[in-house]
């Protein structure tokens, strides 16, 4: 089977089964056993890939194989550059040290859609939009960063995923699509 890129919705579970009443991805995907390669928190919207193949879903998932994540934040606060430059660096959260990233500030994707229920708008306090690019991912390890930098994370979208984005594979919250796995390995667009 090809593999499935979905766009999450904000606070659908990453899972198929269904907790609490919540939103989950049988909510969204009919497709007889496939199984998410990664995750997201509920909290988090974007980007999945999803298959039925054990290998393939190993090779995205697993961190030796190291396929780039970018994640476009909207943080509570003005990212200036010093709070860019640790982003970039080796950052200590407690339990792990991060390895160095990419984050750079830009302005809000166009392409991106309005968030449901929409981010607390404070005429007193900025935001800024960031794109983090990471090699790695450990749980909650983007909103843990900004969060220690002094920025909370008031959004986050997972863009892309190697090769596969939202950008040049627009999809709204909810929709999903077939791709070749053969764009896997193939250079980010």
């Amino acid at each position: 089977m090809p593999l499935i890129l979905f766009n999450k919705p904000f606070q659908v579970l990453c899972q198929f089964s269904r907790e609490d009443g919540r939103a989950s991805l049988a909510d969204y995907l009919a497709i007889p056993n496939i199984y998410p390669a990664g995750r997201l928190d509920a909290d988090s919207e974007g980007l999945m890939l999803l298959t039925d193949d054990g290998r393939l879903q190993h090779q995205i998932a697993h961190p030796n194989h190291k396929e780039a994540k970018t994640y476009l934040v909207q943080v509570d606060g003005h990212a200036d550059a010093a709070a860019l430059a640790r982003l970039q660096a080796p950052l200590d959260l407690g339990d792990f040290v991060t390895k160095p990233c990419r984050a750079v500030r830009i302005a809000e994707p166009d392409w991106l859609w309005p968030r449901n229920p929409p981010i607390r708008v404070r005429q007193d306090k900025p935001t800024d939009w960031l794109a983090i690019t990471l090699e790695e991912g450990k749980n909650r390890q983007v909103r843990r960063m900004t969060a220690a930098v002094g920025l909370p994370t008031l959004r986050l979208v997972r863009a892309s995923i190697g090769p596969f984005s939202l950008a040049t594979h627009p999809l709204m919250p909810g929709e999903w699509m077939e791709v070749p796995t053969a764009e896997l390995g193939k250079r980010p667009r």
